[in-house]
């Protein structure tokens, strides 16, 4: 009777997590090029189908956050997928989407006058699966409308991503994780002065069924790179950002 009670625990916390976006571990993921920070969600798989909450404050957040969100949505969307980006105060510069391998004309963008007519677009918008994924920046929502976005994709299998500026208050969502992404000291190759690549710290502040945690990455040659902080040594602080990513990729070629 107990192994029974465990076997329908067991089986019943799987359909949740497909519900999630979370895939077996035998199925068919995409790669979103996360390298270490993909472990911090079950089945060591980044959540599709889902949707994800990004907090910051002020304008220069805004702009990183953005920049991280771009590079990790051109793996997901591939070659022929589109988006939807709504708001109601837009921070996002369209060209720059360029800078992180994807081009403006691969997103719609819808600027709306309220918070809640953004919010019933968005979840209008995740129930068309023709859409790879929905950006809304919003400063504050309930947990009963983040729960009506995640309905939404549970059909559609489609990826949503809440933009959260100034947020007044962290209250509970029914979002799969809840980011927090700020800038670090850009790194170059050469070590010469200069804008080097775009560096991030960024924070899985809570994860559904995962592990929170915090990763230092950038964004070179079109991929990200785990990294450590940059000290103040500079030699010592690139090699051994290096050592991690060779460290990543041995561990990738060995399983």
């Amino acid at each position: 009777m107990r192994t029974e009670r465990a076997n329908i625990i067991s089986q019943l916390q799987q359909d949740i997590l497909l519900l999630q976006g979370y895939k077996p571990a035998n199925s068919p993921s995409i790669d979103t090029g996360l390298g270490p920070i993909k472990d911090a969600f079950p089945n060591n798989t980044f959540p599709t189908g889902a949707v994800h909450e990004f907090v910051f404050e002020g304008s220069e957040s805004a702009a990183v956050t953005s920049g991280f969100l771009a590079a990790m949505l051109t793996p997901l969307m591939h070659e022929n997928g589109v988006a939807l980006w709504v708001s109601s105060s837009r921070t996002l510069f369209p060209p720059a989407l360029k800078n992180f391998g994807m081009h403006p004309d691969r997103f719609i963008f819808i600027d709306l006058q309220k918070e809640k007519h953004v919010i019933w677009s968005m979840e209008e918008a995740l129930k068309c699966s023709a859409l790879t994924a929905v950006v809304g920046e919003m400063q504050e929502i309930g947990f009963t409308a983040s729960r009506r976005l995640q309905l939404a994709v549970e059909h559609s299998k489609v990826t949503g991503f809440i933009l959260r500026k100034n947020p007044r208050k962290l209250n509970t969502t029914a979002c799969a994780a809840r980011w927090k992404i700020t800038s670090l000291t850009s790194q170059s190759d050469d070590q010469l002065p200069g804008i080097g690549f775009s560096h991030w710290r960024v924070e899985l502040l809570r994860v559904r069924n995962g592990k929170p945690g915090v990763w230092h990455i950038r964004w070179q040659d079109g991929k990200f790179i785990p990294t450590i902080a940059h000290d103040h040594n500079g030699e010592a602080g690139y090699n051994r950002s290096h050592k991690v990513q060779q460290a990543w990729e041995y561990q990738k070629k060995t399983g």
